[in-house]
């Protein structure tokens, strides 16, 4: 997606351009042309559709027997934060350094990220996978607006047209749901505004660090993120189901048989859940944060297909 610059002025994020200096927002928009950076990209766009729709499986089935959504978004950014951590302290992965605008960046990234993982949690948890992602798939909706209202980025107008059919896909999928709930509805919405944002603050720090960090690839931004945001999420889970946990793990572990199976399955969907947010940052490392938004619809084909499936789901034509 290539984008035209508003007569308002330049595209920014937190100070920091969305298009290097010296370069055309047009030519910004285009990637190298040689086919073998197509391939990667599109490997890339491949193995996020597949990984993702391995944790929403696992996801769900954990929050099935395990009914605490604050809990669960918390533990899996923990697993994600041990994960990185590991390979940082191994010495497998360069240990990231983030200059002042890219760590401002990175924290509002940490925020967005928190809060979107913990809204699509709790969407997950209140309806089905399928009718939950059927309305996150109107996120390239929010990536167009908040590039238009926040950072002055306009795109042509066959641009937003393409996202007319979205919008009304969602508004047929809500009207036909046989499990609505306003609030599966509402947390996917909000996970919408948190991930739209994720991604454009993300892609004004890659370019930040550009300049003024070290080492600082799209997979260490992700596990600087990742830190960030369990830092802002587990306070908050602590106070909202920090009472109840015990109990609740308490049945979950009669109901099912064993406390290691439900703990394994829990870190399997944090690991899940790290993984396919790592390589979905290399995508967008490539591309425009529309772009990935815009791929993030085809995605939810994939897990609207394979949830149905696998859950058994009842769904209107």
């Amino acid at each position: 997606v290539s984008a035209k610059t508003a007569a308002a002025g330049p595209e920014t994020a937190g100070g920091v351009p969305l298009v290097p200096a010296g370069v055309s927002s047009t030519a910004a928009g285009r990637e190298p042309s040689g086919l073998a950076h197509r391939a990667k990209v599109l490997s890339y766009f491949l193995l996020w559709f597949a990984l993702n729709v391995v944790y929403n499986i696992s996801n769900k089935s954990v929050l099935n027997r395990l009914p605490l959504p604050w809990t669960v978004a918390t533990v899996q950014l923990l697993v994600g934060s041990l994960y990185v951590a590991l390979l940082w302290l191994l010495r497998l992965r360069p240990v990231p350094s983030l200059g002042p605008k890219a760590r401002s960046l990175a924290i509002r990234v940490a925020l967005a990220h928190g809060l979107g993982q913990l809204a699509t949690v709790i969407s997950l948890g209140a309806g089905a996978v399928s009718f939950s992602h059927t309305v996150k798939a109107g996120e390239p909706i929010f990536s167009a607006l908040f590039s238009a209202l926040l950072f002055r980025q306009i795109f042509p107008a066959p641009v937003y047209l393409s996202l007319v059919p979205v919008v009304g896909g969602v508004a047929l999928a809500c009207a036909k749901e046989l499990s609505f709930t306003w609030l599966c509805f509402a947390a996917a919405m909000a996970s919408n505004v948190f991930f739209a944002l994720r991604a454009i603050f993300s892609k004004a720090a890659m370019l930040a660090s550009k300049d003024e960090g070290e080492q600082i690839s799209a997979q260490n931004l992700y596990g600087v993120v990742t830190i960030g945001a369990l830092l802002v999420l587990a306070p908050f889970a602590l106070v909202m189901e920090g009472s109840k946990a015990p109990g609740a793990w308490a049945a979950a572990v009669e109901r099912d048989g064993g406390a290691g199976t439900l703990a394994w399955d829990l870190v399997k969907s944090g690991f899940w859940h790290y993984i396919h947010n790592e390589v979905m940052f290399l995508a967008l490392s490539n591309v425009h944060p529309v772009t990935l938004a815009v791929g993030n619809t085809f995605k939810r084909i994939f897990i609207i297909a394979s949830s149905v499936l696998f859950f058994s789901r009842q769904v209107t034509l």
